[in-house]
């Protein structure tokens, strides 16, 4: 092999050590991630999330969705959601994600964000629901936002500004030992949408 040729490599993990984060960058053109953009604003069934905090439940500023490949019951933050069917842009987009990935989702959690004011908190996505060590994708639309992570034992942090028709995969032993956030900034005045693809499994849908 020429010494000199370029050999291509894979994206490199954001994290140090227990677990695997890659960031791809944007998977598709600006044309096409701006249409996402306006379809996803626009024929997505957008509610305001809730969230049971100290036991008292409080609506969020940020709006939130949740469909999937058959009515899967979601409990997080002490609430629980119903998936609804899949239209045909977020199908589109899981066969996006599931190409870059080479994973398999049945289901996807969308959120709204207005604003910079309007962020999330550290946490991991380990709910019992989710396939343990699964792959999660995130698909993000509109506003670039940084994206954050923690380690839970050694408080090592990692960070990577999400770009618009960008695409982030969390997989491996990701959810077990670091957390994440959305941190809310001052400096963005316009809506960001991210999409992340899940396997929900062992848990029998709602009827």
């Amino acid at each position: 092999m020429d010494l000199f040729e370029q050999v291509e490599e894979g994206p490199r993990n954001l994290l140090p050590k227990d677990g695997v984060v890659h960031y791809h960058g944007s998977v598709m053109s600006l044309t096409d991630a701006d249409r996402f953009y306006d379809q996803l604003l626009t024929g997505i069934s957008w509610q305001h999330d809730q969230a049971v905090i100290f036991g008292k439940k409080i609506t969020t500023k940020r709006k939130v969705a949740w469909y999937g490949s058959e009515p899967f019951s979601y409990t997080y933050s002490g609430t629980t959601k119903s998936a609804l069917p899949w239209t045909d842009e977020l199908l589109k987009l899981k066969a996006i994600a599931e190409r870059e990935s080479q994973e398999l989702f049945n289901s996807c959690l969308l959120n709204l964000y207005h604003d910079g004011s309007e962020g999330m908190a550290w946490h991991s996505d380990a709910e019992r629901e989710l396939k343990r060590n699964g792959a999660i994708a995130s698909l993000s639309f509109g506003a670039e936002r940084k994206f954050s992570f923690k380690h839970k034992k050694t408080k090592e942090t990692a960070a990577q500004i999400l770009e618009h028709g960008s695409l982030l995969i969390m997989k491996g032993e990701t959810q077990s030992h670091w957390l994440h956030s959305l941190p809310t900034t001052k400096r963005v005045f316009t809506p960001r949408i991210n999409l992340t693809f899940r396997t929900i499994e062992g848990h029998a849908p709602l009827t």
